[in-house]
Formats: structure tokens, C-alpha cells, sequence
């Protein structure tokens, strides 16, 4: 028989479970993240905090892991973060996963792959028709911010800052991919949605990871606009990810 003191029931249970929900949304939002930061974000005591995490690693949703130092390494031990897993990420993930990968497996099967990125491309158009007015007049510095913020409202938890040196420059990343699984197999769409990244910024990008292939995070480096030109095509070339 549970110990009825410690099973909230009715709407304390509810609450209980969407505080989790908000918990692991934040998670997903912010990447690894350490559970002062979301009691920050929440306004809930640390106690309270951990409780929730425990029941969600317990679940499967979320990993701890120690944080990557920055800089010089303190003494003491290294700070505690969390992060989506899986299953977690699963959890978020929009429906019909099946249905659409069947539908562009028959597409590829019956017209070709070229069909597939026809298709892709045609998807990502309407993103860039919306985006685009959003952009227009925005100054160059700003606009991967606003791009982020115009993904995080369609569901992708975008954030913008800067890369990591060398090379300077900008870094997009999205948190959340609701086409992940359909892109694991299916590439394309992962492509046509950088292409429209480039146009959208007016500068070069690179995708440097993805959700698709098993990386934490979509990241994607944008070329600083004042890179000169004639100084890019003198460097040798370098395929993605190289």
C-alpha cells in the first residue's frame, strides 16, 4: 500500500507532474544545466528542485553528468549539470515519425531522390517566407539572434551566441529538432534548412552538428559578414565537418 504521505493525489499531483514538465522543458531549452539555474528560472527552493530531478533521471529524461570546466580548473569538486536524453527528447518529439519517413521512402522509391530534396526544400520555403520579413532591416550583428528567437517560437529552443574562438564568428543552436528522427534518414532536410539559414542571414553557415545524427544539439556557425571575401576564396577549401 503507498505511504499516502508521500503520493500527492488530485490536483497536488497534477501540479507535481507539470512542474517536472516545466523542469524537463527547461532542460531541453537551455542544454545542460545545473539545478540552481532552474530553481533560478522557476523560483523554487533547491530541495524542491532535486526532488523533481530525481524522479526524472529515475524516469529516463534526464542524465547528470559534471560540467566541462572553462578556464582554469578550481579546486573542489566539478559542478553538477543536466541534460535531455533520449528518451527525454523522444518525449517532445511531434507525431507521425513513421508515416513521414514512409512517405519519403515511397517519394525516393518512386521519383527519384532528387524528389526528396525538391520536397525538402519546398518545406523549408514557407519557414523562410515567415522568417523573412523578421529579418528585413535588422541589423547583420543582431540577426542570428532574432533568427533564434523566430525558431524557438516554432518549437525548435533556439539560442544564439558567440562561437567559440578561433575563426570568431556566430553560433545557432537548437535544442529541439521535431523532425529528427525522419532526418536521420532523410538528410535533405537537414540541407535545405541550412541553405535557407544562409539566405535568411546573408552570410556563409556551416552546420557543425545535428540532433539527427546523435549530437545533443543542432549547431550551426555563421561567418562574421566582415570576413573579406577575396580572403575566403584564397583559403583551401574544407567540406562540413572537417
Amino acid at each position: 500500500m503507498p505511504d499516502a504521505s508521500r503520493t500527492p493525489a488530485g490536483p497536488e499531483r497534477g501540479a507535481e507532474t507539470g512542474t517536472r514538465a516545466r523542469i524537463a522543458r527547461l532542460i531541453l531549452e537551455h542544454g545542460p544545466i545545473t539545478a540552481s539555474a532552474l530553481g533560478e528560472h522557476l523560483g523554487l527552493a533547491p530541495a524542491g528542485i532535486r526532488r523533481h530531478l530525481d524522479n526524472l533521471m529515475h524516469e529516463g529524461m534526464v542524465e547528470g553528468r559534471d560540467a566541462r570546466p572553462i578556464g582554469r580548473r578550481g579546486r573542489g569538486r566539478p559542478a553538477r549539470v543536466f541534460a535531455i536524453t533520449e528518451a527525454g527528447r523522444d518525449a517532445f518529439v511531434h507525431g507521425y515519425d513513421d508515416l513521414a519517413s514512409s512517405a519519403l521512402r515511397f517519394l525516393a522509391e518512386t521519383a527519384g531522390p532528387q524528389a526528396v530534396t525538391e520536397f525538402a526544400r519546398s518545406q523549408v520555403a514557407e519557414l523562410e517566407r515567415r522568417y523573412r520579413p523578421l529579418l528585413e532591416g535588422v541589423p547583420q550583428q543582431q540577426r542570428v539572434r532574432v533568427l533564434a528567437e523566430a525558431l524557438s517560437n516554432d518549437g525548435y529552443a533556439a539560442s544564439a551566441g558567440e562561437a567559440p574562438a578561433p575563426g570568431g564568428g556566430e553560433q545557432l543552436c537548437q535544442h529541439h529538432c521535431p523532425v529528427a528522427h525522419v532526418a536521420a534518414e532523410f538528410p535533405e532536410l537537414c540541407e535545405a534548412e541550412i541553405e535557407a539559414f544562409g539566405r535568411l542571414l546573408g552570410t556563409p553557415v556551416r552546420r557543425l552538428a545535428t540532433i539527427a545524427h546523435g549530437d545533443g544539439v543542432c549547431t550551426t556557425h555563421v561567418t562574421p559578414r566582415d570576413i573579406d571575401t577575396h580572403d575566403m576564396r584564397a583559403r583551401p577549401s574544407q567540406k562540413d565537418g572537417g
